[in-house]
């Protein structure tokens, strides 16, 4: 009676490629590689996970997962069934200094470059374990979001100048769309033959060019209904009509606002009252990543003034000392250092004071 397809891959011809061209890519990169490899995907792509999997064992490869995230996931889908991982293959971290290079695949979490995860501190030299050199192989395999390309373009950037060889999605085929393009979208109307039909998930363009491809499908116009959030689409056996729309998603009052207040802003108003704000300001020449003032720091709601000037005079000397041991390349990152004055003085006054404000570096470059 009605057809919901999804609209993501709708402006995209052609079949989208299989996962088994990712397979082949990972047979060949792991075939021409005697040094480490580390895959980074998300951690939620338990499939890609098992593929990475498959192609150590036979490869006689052991295998660290590095990643709160995708240890977690990787040990649920394990207990319920959905991966096989052969006995002795999974092993920790603390492993890895009594393998060989070409005895290990590491797979980890940030393929979209987060200043934080386990590839962007592998990548500027701040994870504790894992230290990049030559002859690694660090694979991307994970689609660019957009938005997201800077950041991992920076990560690359890095993990070369480190002497790792870098392979993404542009130069090999190391991740595939979980998304129909148009052939598949036309195959699943002719299969079904839907009376009515709604394409859905994706932005609106995605759902225009979708219900284009249905009326050459031979779907009348008036059977296709590109629908908003909370509109109500009503079916019956003789017609099927939009009926109205309803509230969608929840909706927040503040004051005179009425659904402008979202839930971040709402978690950020918590942390604030429960244990206040520190700002770090620091001064950075944007070139050579030089200090040129700082590191100042101004609480709000976290400590009496009479009783901030030791914690204060102390966490000054933290950042500088912090700051002082970091390389030019992370110094002129600001995205990056942010994150590491963030961690640092996050760590310090959990560990000496029990408290977690919300910590914002505010950096200026000039």
């Amino acid at each position: 009676l009605l057809l919901l397809s999804d609209s993501t891959n709708a402006e995209k011809g052609g079949f989208t490629f299989s996962e088994k061209e990712v397979s082949r890519a990972f047979e060949d990169i792991f075939s021409n590689n005697k040094g480490r490899i580390v895959i980074a995907t998300f951690a939620s792509n338990i499939h890609r996970i098992q593929q990475a999997i498959d192609v150590a064992v036979k490869h006689d490869r052991k295998v660290i997962l590095c990643g709160r995230s995708i240890v977690s996931n990787t040990q649920i889908a394990l207990n319920l069934g959905y991966l096989r991982i052969p006995k002795d293959t999974w092993l920790k971290l603390e492993d890895l200094k009594n393998l060989q290079d070409h005895e290990v695949v590491i797979i980890t979490t940030g393929s979209q470059g987060e200043p934080m995860s386990v590839l962007s501190r592998i990548a500027t030299d701040e994870h504790k374990q894992i230290k990049v050199k030559e002859g690694d192989t660090v694979v991307l395999s994970a689609k660019m979001i957009p938005g997201n390309e800077r950041s991992i373009g920076k990560i690359i950037n890095h993990l070369f100048r480190r002497g790792a060889n870098v392979i993404y999605e542009k130069v090999s085929e190391v991740h595939v769309s979980g998304h129909a393009s148009k052939e598949e979208l036309k195959l699943m109307l002719n299969l079904i033959k839907p009376k009515y039909f709604m394409p859905i998930h994706g932005e609106y363009r995605h759902l225009i060019y979708h219900s284009m491809l249905a009326k050459k499908m031979d779907i009348p116009k008036e059977n296709i209904f590109i629908m908003k959030n909370g509109d109500v689409l009503e079916l019956s056996d003789s017609e099927a009509r939009k009926s109205g729309n309803i509230n969608a998603g929840r909706i927040y009052i503040d004051g005179k606002g009425y659904g402008d207040v979202e839930e971040m802003v709402l978690r950020d108003r918590l942390r604030l009252a429960h244990d206040g704000i520190v700002l770090i300001l620091l001064a950075i020449e944007k070139v050579t990543g030089t200090i040129v003032s700082g590191p100042e720091i101004i609480s709000r709601g976290f400590v009496f003034e009479d009783a901030s000037q030791e914690i204060i005079s102390n966490v000054k000397e933290l950042l500088t000392s912090t700051i002082s041991g970091l390389d030019r390349e992370l110094l002129s990152d600001s995205s990056l250092l942010k994150a590491k004055l963030r961690s640092t003085l996050k760590k310090y006054l959990r560990n000496t004071m029990e408290r977690r404000p919300m910590i914002m570096p505010i950096i200026i470059e000039v």
